[in-house]
């Protein structure tokens, strides 16, 4: 946020935060849907990068398209396992899902 606008609505009266203060959430929650959101993120250029419809992808992965949508979209109900496995399905290697965990 921008620190004009964070001190206008601090001055009106507004507390200004993080959503993980708003939630309450601990540093270790924060850091695993951070890491979800993250890992959505890339199933979502690796599939693009290959071409594929979320159709194509859900037959690889024995599922449906609305489910790789949900995956895309960061849907809570998504495991990690799903996570991982659509990224492997798509030919990313235990290398570079390692230097995704790094970068990030």
């Amino acid at each position: 946020m921008e620190k004009q606008k964070k001190k206008h609505l601090e001055a009106a009266g507004w507390r200004v935060g993080s959503a993980e203060d708003f939630l309450g959430l601990s540093e270790g929650e924060a850091l695993y849907i951070d890491l979800k959101i993250m890992l959505s993120t890339k199933v979502r250029q690796c599939r693009k990068r290959k071409k594929l419809t979320q159709t194509q992808l859900a037959q690889r992965l024995k599922s449906s398209q609305s489910r790789v949508a949900k995956i895309e979209a960061g849907d809570p109900s998504v495991s990690l396992d799903l996570l991982i496995r659509s990224l492997l399905s798509l030919g990313v290697t235990k290398s570079d899902l390692s230097k995704m965990l790094v970068e990030n």
